[in-house]
């Protein structure tokens, strides 16, 4: 895969479409949703083994995933991941470049800082992907970026490739747009609270 260019970044700017998957569930094996990928899962909450895993397929750029992670997302997190009652994992699925640069910008930066990036990215989808170029070199400073790191890594070839490993592995589990839920390998298509809390009680 080529680098990605500035102005692969600012043609990406406009392509913030994502359509939803909300085709009726069907089941993955779950060992092999669960085998990590070449570059390491993100992941937060219980330990691998846990009774319940949530894993979500994502686009940094998916309107209807910034929405998710600014509502639903917060109220599992503090109610399920932050007390360990289940695992959740994070998947990329970039729907575009400016998608892939988001996504690979997160992944250079400190491990810890993964998440907090990834939750400045949906927050901020509005601003930023108006101009991917300025706005994602905005959010890396944030994260410890010089311009150098930030233009390294965006020709980062081994990354872009792994991360493109991701998404391509999450389309043979029927991922079809984002974002994606997995709940114990099951294809959930709910997006509130309260279908989550519904679907993931019993399983507790």
């Amino acid at each position: 895969m080529s680098m990605i260019t500035r102005r692969h970044l600012l043609l990406a700017g406009s392509a913030l479409v994502a359509a939803g998957s909300l085709r009726p569930a069907f089941a993955v094996e779950l060992a092999e949703l669960l085998k990590p990928p070449t570059l390491g899962d993100m992941a937060l909450g219980a330990d691998e083994g846990a009774k319940v895993t949530l894993v979500e397929y994502a686009s940094a750029t998916c309107p209807h995933c910034a929405e998710f992670h600014k509502d639903a997302w917060k109220k599992i997190k503090a109610d399920y991941v932050d007390t360990k009652k289940i695992r959740f994992i994070f998947r990329e699925f970039p729907l575009n470049d400016a998608a892939l640069a988001a996504f690979m910008l997160a992944r250079a930066a400190p491990k810890e800082a993964y998440f907090p990036m990834i939750g400045v990215l949906f927050e901020t989808l509005d601003t930023w992907a108006k101009n991917p170029a300025e706005g994602l070199l905005n959010i890396a400073k944030q994260a410890g970026f010089t311009q150098a790191k930030f233009e390294e890594t965006l020709k980062n070839e081994a990354l872009a490739k792994g991360i493109m490993e991701i998404r391509d592995a999450g389309a043979k589990f029927g991922v079809e747009g984002t974002p994606t839920f997995f709940l114990n390998g099951e294809k959930f298509a709910g997006r509130s609270f309260e279908e989550f809390k519904a679907a993931i009680d019993p399983l507790l």
